[in-house]
């Protein structure tokens, strides 16, 4: 198998917060629901000296191709000196799995961040079952998450965050405070029948769903308002700090409606865009060596599932990386709270990048 590395950075894009820490890695099986449990990849900034170099086997976007990813992380690393790190939820599409935005693990842990990436059940390239069930399980998932590791001891729940891509903004928007419409949960969506009515607007359950300890969400590419899932009295619902990450072609969750969510949400709002770049920009690792070529099992190349058509994959992430560290640090630690690049950092994008807040 070909090793594939989720530490490229590009060089031309200037730090906006330095790396300060080695990376240590745990792989977790944390509790989740109705007997579940959540495979956890967890990277956690780790003591001096740990000697970098890890590899992750997993698989490819069509579910069996096996592919094994490089790392700079220490499996087992003795945590860094100091308070316990703040928590990161990293939470993938539909289909994906914990290692789809494996280059945030590393990349915030190295800036004092722990980041939990979980698999979902029913939404991996392996386990894809019915869209409901997503729909349903998926902010329950990472509010399970949340609970399970408040419990481990090595991170700060207490300080916490998402970032969600596709589905996982979804969920996190959900998660966030961000009730679904009556329509949408009477819609009649592919899978087993659903109480999605838990997520309504206004329901006593989704205002239990809401959780204190989460103290920003970032939202990268989150699908669903184009369809109707949100209104203004939803949106309304969602007051936490929100960095919204789009392509302003993507044609799966549909810049113009994330536009909306951006605009909507009753809490202070940011939204970085990648112009020219479709739903891929910013969330995947590189595509895999084994992407490159075609499955018997999907009817399109595996690489379109993590690469853009126009921006290269490392420099979106390099760029992503910088704005979301910034971003996260300002509301889960001692990071500056005027955390937004200026007009000339986003000028150094090689294509036109912008930075809109509300």
């Amino acid at each position: 198998m070909t090793q594939n590395r989720i530490d490229r950075r590009d060089a031309t894009v200037p730090p906006l917060v330095p790396a300060a820490h080695a990376v240590g890695f745990r792989a977790l099986a944390l509790p989740g629901l109705d007997g579940c449990h959540l495979p956890c990849a967890l990277w956690y900034p780790a003591a001096p000296g740990s000697a970098p170099g890890i590899a992750h086997d997993t698989l490819i976007r069509d579910g069996v191709t096996p592919t094994r990813l490089q790392g700079s992380a220490t499996e087992g690393a003795a945590p860094a000196a100091g308070p316990r790190p703040p928590l990161v939820i990293i939470s993938h599409g539909y289909p994906g799995n914990r290692f789809l935005m494996s280059h945030f693990g590393e990349a915030l842990a190295a800036r004092g961040l722990a980041c939990a990436a979980i698999d979902h059940p029913g939404s991996t390239y392996d386990d894809q079952r019915g869209f409901s069930e997503t729909l349903c399980y998926r902010p329950l998932d990472q509010r399970a998450a949340l609970d399970a590791l408040a419990q481990d001891g090595s991170v700060d729940a207490s300080r916490a965050a998402v970032i969600g891509y596709s589905m996982g903004g979804y969920g996190a928007l959900v998660f966030g405070g961000a009730g679904l419409t009556q329509a949408a949960v009477g819609d009649a969506w592919p899978g087993p029948a659903m109480d999605l009515a838990r997520h309504r607007a206004g329901s006593a359950t989704h205002a239990a769903l809401s959780d204190p300890r989460i103290k920003a969400i970032v939202a990268i590419g989150p699908w669903g308002n184009h369809r109707g899932l949100w209104d203004a009295q939803g949106l309304s619902g969602m007051d936490k700090p929100l960095l919204l990450l789009a392509g302003s072609r993507d044609d799966i969750s549909d810049y113009a409606a994330m536009r909306g969510i951006w605009a909507g949400v009753a809490g202070p709002a940011d939204l970085l865009t990648f112009h020219g770049a479709g739903h891929n920009a910013a969330a995947p690792i590189p595509a895999p060596a084994e992407a490159m070529h075609p499955s018997p099992h999907l009817d399109f190349l595996p690489a379109e599932h993590y690469r853009d058509p126009v921006w290269d994959s490392v420099t979106m992430n390099t760029l992503a990386q910088e704005v979301v560290a910034a971003f996260l640090l300002a509301h889960l630690s001692d990071g500056p709270a005027d955390w937004r690049p200026g007009a000339d950092w986003l000028a150094a994008a090689p294509h036109s990048l912008t930075l809109e807040g509300r």
